[in-house]
């Protein structure tokens, strides 16, 4: 169903043909009128004008059809122009449609009919009205100019129109394509970070796998031990089995598109914090730590944070600080931890923004999509942005086991 805008234009440009025609049919009936008639001029003249309007009206009329049949519709009104000029609004809309089709034989056969109707009307049909007129070389020569003019006027608006069409629907293909790679990217990324994620599982899984296939095995072999030792040896069995099959569904979970799921334990924790930050102001960067939101206030046991909780951390963290290098280079950062446990773990890294204000940026953001799905995978959430003060902000707030 085509809307309000898409039905209006239309409208428009039939009463501003209407309206253009109907000023010169008043303009010509007044000329024509203004000089002395005899009762024979009388009748013919009105005649004239009576033809001129109905004639205007099937210009009108055609419009409609002036996108099927361009070349045929101009064709036409140009060839009535000499006798019915209530048909000039119609003329220079169906001309101008023909124009947008750009092809430049079209051009030069409807400027010939128009040439040629220009010379009939001011040369013979004109006189035939009003002898008054003038139809030696000269009136009949300007009379061919300004219809030139008309018709060269009409052409170029529909060069234009076609040109400004081109440019809408290429910027909006542009637009659609550009909006689809940063879907693919951020696609991409998602599938990325679950697979980096499902490796970086695989180590704790095979370890758990491996645990239980070396207490099972030292049960098979060992008849020495006492019952509270094999007790104790199947216990470790059972434990790590049930942790093993957690971790496998983790990974499974990780893998399987669009379903959210616990992250692993890896190799990188918070107690590795220091560390990072270290690495980072001997890149350059001046980095200020603040723990006081966490149990033990400025000096925390960071290797208390354990397991998906300190690596997906420590991940934020350390894209965080990647992003603070790459897009302002030698600003402060500020790093700050809050928390408790059986609560959440609140990150919060925040620069300067580095770059002036529409300057391009050297990557797509991919790292911090890839942070987000992490965040949800791990049940917390992310966000990020520059804020108010001309701060570049990251933001995660991950649950954190009792």
């Amino acid at each position: 169903m085509p809307s309000a805008s898409g039905v209006r234009a239309p409208v428009r440009r039939y009463l501003l043909a209407a309206g253009l025609g109907a000023v010169a049919w008043i303009v010509q009936a007044a000329v024509l009128h203004s000089e002395p008639l005899s009762p024979a001029r009388t009748d013919r003249v009105g005649a004239a004008l009576l033809l001129d309007l109905l004639l205007g009206a099937v210009a009108l009329g055609l419009l409609p059809l002036r996108r099927r049949y361009p070349l045929a519709v101009a064709c036409l009104l140009v060839a009535l122009a000499p006798v019915s000029v209530a048909g000039l609004g119609a003329m220079t809309l169906a001309v101008a449609t023909m124009a947008t089709y750009r092809r430049r034989w079209w051009i030069a056969l409807v400027g010939a009919l128009a040439a040629a109707g220009a010379v009939v009307s001011a040369g013979l049909y004109r006189p035939w009205l009003s002898p008054a007129v003038d139809s030696h070389a000269y009136p009949v020569a300007g009379n061919v100019v300004v219809v030139l003019l008309i018709f060269a006027a009409a052409v170029t608006t529909g060069y234009y129109a076609a040109a400004r069409r081109e440019l809408l629907a290429s910027l909006r293909e542009r637009a659609l394509t550009a909006e689809r790679e940063r879907a693919l990217a951020a696609q991409a990324a998602r599938d990325a970070e679950r697979t980096r994620i499902a490796r970086e599982m695989h180590d704790d899984l095979a370890h758990r796998i491996s645990l239980v296939a070396l207490h099972a095995g030292a049960l098979t072999f060992r008849e020495d031990l006492s019952r509270a030792e094999t007790a104790a040896t199947a216990q470790t069995i059972q434990t790590n089995a049930q942790l093993a099959l957690a971790e496998l569904r983790q990974v499974l979970g990780v893998l399987r598109s669009g379903q959210p799921s616990g992250a692993e334990r890896s190799q990188p924790t918070l107690a590795e914090l220091p560390a990072l930050l270290a690495d980072a102001r001997e890149a350059g960067s001046v980095v200020r730590l603040d723990t006081s939101g966490l149990p033990g206030g400025t000096g925390p046991d960071l290797s208390a944070i354990t397991g998906t909780l300190s690596l997906t951390s420590f991940r934020i963290v350390q894209e965080a600080l990647t992003n603070a290098r790459k897009h302002a280079p030698g600003t402060a950062v500020a790093v700050r931890l809050a928390g408790a446990p059986g609560d959440h773990l609140r990150i919060e890294v925040r620069n300067p923004v580095g770059l002036p204000a529409g300057a391009p940026l050297t990557s797509a953001g991919v790292g911090l999509a890839g942070l987000g799905e992490r965040a949800e995978l791990a049940g917390g959430t992310l966000r990020f942005g520059v804020e108010e003060g001309g701060h570049f902000a990251v933001r995660a707030r991950l649950p954190w086991p009792a």
